[in-house]
């Protein structure tokens, strides 16, 4: 294949990928390993990105908070796609803003035996009210042992009480080992 046909595919990609993210709202994108820096840098850009359009301080608050929590959750808890544990952790992130609400898409790698788990416990969250997640919450600091790789569980439930709303998620099984976990978190703007 020529170098100005490939030239010409990437370019058609990259257009295609400006529409999609154009109709859906997208503000930002990043995708790659998820760090301190990283964590620091995306939500400058979002805060800077809400602030242009100007939105209510305790949106951007939450907006903010929920984004640290989906990017820790990514640093903490994705799992590489081979066994070698010097593998980057890797993750991607999107903020899409709608006429409604926000939304903080996050997606990484998972082992498929961690799966059926984290799908309890994702269900169990959204089977809360208000009170219930508060309660839970407690309940965790108070009984839970915090993992070697920290938390207790402590970051959805987090999530669903600062959102106020049901976690939306999805698992794409990848192989016989790793699924793709994706976690979609809605702010409501008119809150």
């Amino acid at each position: 294949m020529s170098r100005e046909i490939e030239s010409h595919r990437f370019l058609d990609f990259a257009y295609q990928l400006y529409k999609t993210m154009k109709t859906n709202e997208i503000n930002l994108v990043y995708e790659g390993e998820v760090t301190q820096d990283i964590t620091k840098t995306f939500t400058s850009l979002t805060e800077r990105n809400m602030a242009k359009s100007e939105e209510s301080n305790q949106v951007q608050r939450k907006v903010f908070n929920v984004m640290v929590e989906c990017l820790q959750n990514i640093s903490k808890h994705a799992d590489t796609l081979s066994d070698d544990d010097e593998e980057e952790r890797r993750g991607i992130v999107m903020v899409s803003r709608g006429d409604e609400s926000y939304k903080i898409i996050t997606g990484n790698v998972i082992r498929n035996t961690k799966v059926p788990s984290l799908k309890e416990s994702l269900e169990h969250i959204n089977s809360l009210d208000k009170a219930g997640l508060s309660s839970l919450y407690k309940q965790q600091i108070v009984e839970s042992t915090i993992s070697e790789k920290g938390g207790a569980g402590l970051g959805l439930i987090d999530i669903a009480k600062k959102t106020g709303s049901k976690l939306s998620y999805q698992f794409k099984e990848l192989n016989e080992e790793v699924s793709f976990f994706i976690l979609t978190s809605t702010i409501n703007r008119n809150r």
